[in-house]
């Protein structure tokens, strides 16, 4: 980090960043430098939609709209991106996976699922990730063949 300094806050800009309360992180936006939001950013991408990129989504939106705000909007819009290619890509994995032990046509398998063979290919493509319930259907399913 570099000289940043809290005022009035119990943490130092060396602790984590998920342990900083909220007039911590506002001084490393306001009177931060690339270096001292690299923590920061690191955090929101570790937890896109955890404490630290809410608190920052509080203050954002009645901050003034500057250079600073947009670039951290833009961090959290795209952390969020990130995780849900990266959960729908798990959730088409565990689709294949399925289909792969249950030992059917994919017409078939979507068949015994209740779906069409073409909507069975967006959920093996990550293109479309199916409900909760079709889900727990296509594993109890791939189990039971």
């Amino acid at each position: 980090m570099s000289g940043l300094r809290f005022r009035n806050v119990d943490a130092e800009a060396s602790d984590h960043v998920a342990t900083w309360p909220y007039e911590a992180l506002v001084a490393a936006i306001d009177r931060g430098l690339v270096p001292d939001w690299q923590p920061v950013f690191a955090e929101i991408r570790r937890m896109p939609r955890g404490p630290v990129a809410r608190r920052i989504e509080r203050y954002l939106a009645y901050r003034d709209p500057d250079g600073t705000s947009t670039l951290f909007a833009l961090a959290i819009e795209h952390a969020r991106s990130q995780a849900d290619r990266a959960d729908r890509a798990q959730v088409a994995a565990r689709v294949r996976a399925a289909v792969e032990r249950a030992g059917t046509t994919q017409a078939e398998f979507a068949a015994s699922v209740g779906t069409s063979a073409s909507r069975l290919s967006t959920y093996l493509t990550g293109k479309v990730t199916p409900s909760a319930a079709l889900l727990t259907r296509i594993e109890r399913t791939a189990g039971s063949q």
